[in-house]
Order: structure tokens, then sequence, then C-alpha cells
């Protein structure tokens, strides 16, 4: 089973969340190569909730996961910031991630972010996988908490975006820390849009359907991350995409049609 374990359903936070536009991001992770994702989407993004009821409608349930149409499963996530600076994924099923996100409202804006330790105390009162996305990433802090919270933490994210950055620096720190830790080290892609899909994700040897399952995975080491060749590229690419679909979105155009539309 290829996972990628930090991933989005929107193209950036403050846009209306579009089902076609997801939908179109779904069918490209599978022609990607991936089996599966977490859907680690922004804990204050725009429409949260809507984006998860969608799913949970649309999607079949297996397990603690949901299945599109098209066969991709979803595990849910979110991705919540932090006082300190950096950002924290977690995962489980879609009802404890509505209801986590729920309880976060009054901590959604910069100046009321919950500390990393009032965070943690929050998310072990639920039976949820929790993990420090791209831990070294400029701007955050999260290597520089004390020790005692950090063991706290059941993963960290071999990030694509910064792999694709720094290969060499951003597999060392990471591994090191995990090391330290005696935690997992997985990866992510951390896309908001297609091409981004790909650029590393987790082979695992058996299909997972439960977030108990993944996690006992992840412990026992029975997983591989691959890297693409073409990283640097898709990363890249990604980026551009991003900003001409924003800024078509800024000139009152739909970014969506540009994406999806049908060619004659």
């Amino acid at each position: 089973m290829y996972l990628d374990f930090h991933t989005h359903g929107k193209l950036a936070k403050k846009l209306p969340f579009s089902t076609v536009y997801t939908d179109w991001l779904f069918g490209e992770a599978k022609d990607a190569g991936l089996n599966a994702l977490c859907l680690t989407e922004h804990f204050n993004t725009l429409q949260f909730d809507e984006l998860y009821g969608y799913l949970m409608k649309t999607c079949r349930r297996d397990g603690d996961t949901l299945v599109t149409e098209g066969g991709l499963r979803i595990f849910a996530g979110m991705e919540t910031d932090i006082a300190e600076g950096g950002h924290i994924l977690s995962i489980g099923t879609p009802e404890n991630i509505l209801e986590l996100n729920r309880r976060l409202e009054p901590n959604k804006e910069k100046g009321s972010f919950l500390t990393f330790e009032k965070l943690m105390n929050l998310f072990e009162k639920y039976p949820i996988i929790v993990g420090a996305g791209h831990p070294f990433r400029e701007g955050g802090h999260i290597p520089e908490l004390p020790m005692e919270q950090l063991g706290r933490l059941h993963f960290l994210d071999l990030n694509g975006k910064d792999v694709a950055q720094d290969r060499k620096g951003t597999e060392e720190k990471t591994y090191r820390l995990g090391n330290k830790l005696g935690i997992p080290v997985v990866s992510g892609s951390d896309t908001h849009q297609a091409v981004q899909y790909g650029c590393i994700r987790t082979k695992f040897e058996k299909e997972i359907i439960t977030v108990s399952d993944l996690y006992a995975e992840m412990k026992k080491g029975a997983y591989e991350i691959l890297i693409s060749d073409n990283a640097s590229f898709k990363v890249r690419t990604a980026g551009i995409l991003k900003k001409a679909l924003k800024e078509i979105d800024a000139l009152g155009g739909n970014y969506v049609n540009v994406l999806v539309e049908k060619q004659a």
C-alpha cells in the first residue's frame, strides 16, 4: 500500500471548498500511484467541516477510512498550528477529527493558537496518531521544545517539499530527531494540488484500514520511504501551478475549470 501521510484537499486555506477540485485531486492521487493518503487539512481552513461532511456522504466507509468511488483510501487528519511556531499532524477517524476541529474553534487565529503542551493534552484524550509536520522548516520551532514534550509525539514527517529543496540536510536532521525520540519517521508530500503527489511516499507491505493498525505497522518499521527521482521538479512545478491558480481566482476566474474542463 502506497500512502502519503501529509496532503490537503483544497488549493488554499482561504479559498472556498470545491467538490469538483477535491474529486479531481483524489483521482490524480490514484493516477500518481497512491493507494491511500492522510488528508491532513489545515485546522483553520475555510469550510473544514463541509469538506469532511462531503467525503463522509460520498465515500464508502471501510474500517476507520473513507474510500472514494475511484478506490483511493483516505485516513482523516488535520494539521494544527501551535503557539511556539510549527505544525502538528493528527490522524484518526473522521468523527474524532471533526470533533477535535470543533473543540479548537477558539484557537484558530494567530495569537490564540494553543501551545504544544496544551494541544497534546487535548489530543491525548482521543485515540489518534500525532506527529510533527516538516519539523525543521524555517519559521517552526518544534525541535526546540523540551524533550519531555517531544516524547509525546508518535511520528515525524519527512516532508517532500523540504526533501526536494535539501534532501541530505532534511533526512539527516529528521532521522536524527526520530532516533533520539525513538519514534518512526514517515513521509508526506504536503501537496495542495496534484503535481506534487508522488514526490515522496511510504510503502507498507499490507493494506491497512484502521488507525490502530497503521500505528502498529509504523512502530514495527514495516514500511519504506520512496523518494521520486524528479521530486525537485514536482515540487517546483507544483509551487508555480499553485501561484498561477490562486492568481486566476484573484482575478475573478474559475481555477477549477482550468484544471478539469475537458479539452475539445
